[in-house]
């Protein structure tokens, strides 16, 4: 009997994608993860709901199949993101200080690990703010909860609603800031 019903079940669990490489996109469980070591670097994943952090970003996108630290497949053009701390999956707002555009991003994976970064974006997120003819730009990352509408957007590779670009005293405010901290916008 037993012969019978597994080839049966591994079938159907194929069909219902539970016996697949990749886990479904969802919003739940969040989870915020252990303490992991990365050249050297002890990063600790922790709830931080009043993240606001200006400093610098880059993109990735050769990385097309991979999986994510969130168990799910990395595709370059969805608007996503990754972080080094922040719980999988969150929610950023990215504001670009070179073209202040402001975009939402869901954070599906670990880094950056490179010194001076503060979040990796996806290919269709860094061409959503500008940033990807330079690879790089100085941003403003702030969590955020956006509503049901934009999360489901953004779990299926759409960009959530548009918002309003940032406002010229604004980013000249955050880049003023960054010098002050010893880095260049």
């Amino acid at each position: 009997m037993i012969r019978h019903v597994l080839p049966a079940l591994s079938i159907a669990l194929a069909l219902a994608g539970c016996g697949g490489r990749y886990r479904p996109v969802s919003d739940v469980p969040v989870t915020v993860g252990r303490p992991y070591v990365v050249r050297g670097v002890t990063y600790v994943p922790a709830a931080e709901p009043g993240y606001d952090m200006l400093g610098r970003a880059s993109w990735y996108g050769g990385e097309s199949g991979d999986r994510t630290a969130r168990g799910e497949k990395f595709r370059p053009g969805w608007i996503t993101a990754a972080h080094a701390t922040l719980p999988l999956p969150s929610y950023v707002e990215v504001t670009s200080l070179d073209t202040g555009r402001v975009i939402v991003v869901r954070v599906n994976d670990r880094g950056p690990f490179a010194r001076g970064r503060i979040i990796d974006l996806s290919k269709g997120a860094a061409t959503l703010l500008g940033l990807r003819a330079n690879g790089h730009g100085a941003v403003r990352v702030r969590v955020v909860s956006p509503d049901e509408r934009d999360r489901e957007r953004l779990r299926h590779g759409k960009p959530a609603a548009p918002r309003p670009d940032a406002d010229p005293r604004t980013l000249a405010a955050f880049r003023a800031q960054l010098i002050a901290a010893g880095e260049a916008p």
